[in-house]
This record gives C-alpha cells, structure tokens and sequence, in this order.
C-alpha cells in the first residue's frame, strides 16, 4: 500500500522529534510516495534552521544524510490541477502538490500539519492520524 508523506512527517523522522516512532510505526509496510517538491522543501526547511541557528552545518549535513537513507519514491504531480486546488483551499503551491499528489496516486496521506490534513478531509482524502 502507498502512502504519501509530507515535509512535516520526514522532519519530524529525521530530527528525532516525539512523533517519530509512531511515524515510523505507521510506515511500516508502506511504499512511501511524496511530490517531487518535497525534496526541496526539506532543503528549504534545513537552511531556515541554519539561518535562525536551530541547527549547526555539520547537524543539517547529517539530518540531509538520514534523509537521503529514508526510501521515498518522488513522483510528478501536475502543475495546473495542483495551483488549482491551491486556489480552492487557499492554499500555498507546496501543499496543494501533496494533496494532489495524494489524490492522483489515490493513497493515505499522513501529516502533522493540521490545515493540511484538514484540506485534505475535506477534499475526500483519507488521512492516517498517528496516536
């Protein structure tokens, strides 16, 4: 079964935060799937970690290889139909590739932002809740 991750799900596997376990646990089993934006956004996230100091160079360089370690198969989601459920949810580009993503492949979603799984729900995305 798929699964499709998000950038909030991998951060929080990767930086050793609370959920990870659960995370980890409910991935067990599953071939996960993400946008090809997300590669990206974890880049992005870790260089704003850099720049705010939360992380020192030689940290986000072995976050980056933890990363690099996870199996997440990166596909294309279309532009168009994803900038259009940014302009229905009022959301930014980044998420609606997630929802698409999800939709398209027509898999699970797991999230630990809130507004995301909430589009989602709303959209008739399943969204798999960690406890």
């Amino acid at each position: 079964m798929k699964l499709v991750v998000d950038t909030s799900v991998i951060i929080a596997v990767i930086a050793n935060e609370p959920e990870k376990p659960a995370l980890i646990e409910l991935a067990r089993g599953m071939e996960l799937i993400a946008p090809l934006s997300v590669h990206w956004e974890i880049g992005n996230a870790f260089s704003a970690m850099l720049k705010r100091k939360r992380v020192s160079p030689e940290e986000a360089s072995e976050a980056l290889e933890i990363y690099g370690k996870i199996p997440i198969r990166l596909v294309d989601v279309e532009l168009a139909h994803s900038l259009k459920i940014a302009a229905e949810q009022a959301i930014c580009a980044y998420d609606a590739y997630i929802l698409r993503c999800a939709q398209k492949y027509r898999c699970p979603l797991v999230s630990l932002d809130r507004n995301l799984a909430g589009c989602a729900k709303g959209m008739g995305i399943q969204v798999k809740e960690i406890s």
